[in-house]
């Protein structure tokens, strides 16, 4: 059971209806997860801290004034559905866009904010496919590594528009790997969830020129 409180990110306080709607979503989430797999089965006792306050930290990095948010590779929903939950009073002009290629994920995914009431789009299609989202932010949450994100960013981000990509205990090897196809600002924040991972914040991103 959810208490008034338990979520707190960077002294974010948390409704007591935006706790509930969470509570709901973590239920959807263990009824469907025996059928199509919405994250692995050893995580679900541990869904609260693994998936959810995992997700509720990335709001504390959304720009002010953002109305367009994409999620790609949303699975499960976990951060998209989280964010759209904490949008809702928090950032209630901010849009989320849910981008799933599984139909059967993406079906779950529709059915979830149908029952949480929650005004997402979700896309049923490949990343690289979709027409340019102009997202003033992205996430994607263990999808792909930096590299492959950057592209994707790049893509689908407006030019003054921020890639929010949770990462591992590998998140500085990433950064270099990156950085050797790519320019760009890069911040890295200490994730609340895991001691040896991080949340890397970037922006400004373009491609490195080819010698």
């Amino acid at each position: 059971m959810i208490v008034e409180g338990e979520l707190r990110i960077g002294g974010r306080s948390v409704s007591r209806e935006t706790l509930a709607a969470l509570e709901v979503y973590e239920g959807l989430v263990r009824r469907w997860n025996p059928a199509i797999n919405l994250i692995s089965t050893a995580s679900l006792v541990h869904i609260r801290n693994r998936h959810t306050v995992d997700s509720v930290q990335l709001m504390s990095l959304c720009p002010d004034g953002a109305t367009r948010w994409a999620d790609l590779g949303a699975g499960g929903g976990f951060p998209g559905l989280v964010i759209a939950i904490l949008a809702r009073r928090d950032h209630p002009a901010l849009h989320v866009t849910l981008v799933e290629s599984d139909a059967r994920k993406a079906t779950f995914l529709r059915q979830a904010a149908a029952e949480l009431d929650l005004k997402v789009t979700v896309a049923t299609n490949r990343i690289e496919s979709l027409p340019p989202l102009e997202a003033d932010v992205i996430s994607a949450r263990a999808l792909a590594p930096l590299p492959m994100l950057m592209d994707h960013a790049h893509r689908h981000l407006r030019r003054d528009g921020v890639a929010i990509f949770p990462k591992g205990e590998r998140y500085a090897a990433e950064l270099a790997e990156a950085r050797l196809r790519w320019r760009f600002s890069a911040a890295v924040h200490p994730s609340l969830t895991d001691p040896n991972a991080a949340i890397l914040v970037i922006r400004n991103i373009e491609r490195e020129a080819q010698s």
